[in-house]
């Protein structure tokens, strides 16, 4: 783990880092930057994709849900209307659009960050609680293909940080 005193050298230390070949990489800022996914080479998330599925998937039941009540199992006319009165289904069809879109948003991230995770190794090393407030901090993982601890270490030495760790497990 090399530790950096500014976003601007933390950006540039990822591109170096990602055109060096390595994947299994993080970094850690007391702010988001934006670059820096561009930087580290990660692509794009498919919890957009998720949250529209989510969201068809709660239309649907919520169309479904409807139409089985009002049109097979009680079919009452009431006022007038056909069985099957789309402007009355729409209400409680969004509604259930909006709730199962937002559960899968929350429940697909919390998957997919690997949340909750009480306890990561650079949580070892001592300066690392500067990280939330004024250190940048870039992590090259053992479980890279490319890693071997002299070699990367030496890379990271490189990178002009302001000093690098060990990251113990």
């Amino acid at each position: 783990m090399a530790e950096f005193d500014s976003a601007t050298e933390i950006v540039v230390a990822a591109e170096k880092v990602r055109d060096a070949g390595f994947t299994k990489t993080d970094a850690y800022s007391p702010f988001p930057i934006h670059e820096m996914d561009e930087a580290l080479g990660i692509k794009r998330t498919i919890l957009p994709y998720l949250v529209f599925c989510g969201g068809v998937c709660g239309l649907l039941l919520g169309l479904g849900l409807q139409y089985y009540t009002h049109v097979i199992e009680y079919p009452i006319i009431v006022g007038g209307r056909p069985h099957f009165s789309l402007p009355a289904f729409v209400p409680p069809a969004y509604e259930l659009t909006i709730l199962l879109a937002s559960f899968t948003a929350v429940i697909g991230m919390l998957l997919l960050n690997g949340l909750p995770r009480p306890y990561h190794p650079v949580f070892n090393v001592p300066r690392f609680n500067l990280a939330s407030r004024e250190k940048f901090f870039l992590v090259i993982e053992e479980a890279d293909p490319k890693f071997d601890y002299t070699a990367t270490k030496t890379f990271m030495e490189n990178l002009n940080p302001q000093e690098v760790f060990d990251v113990e497990e």
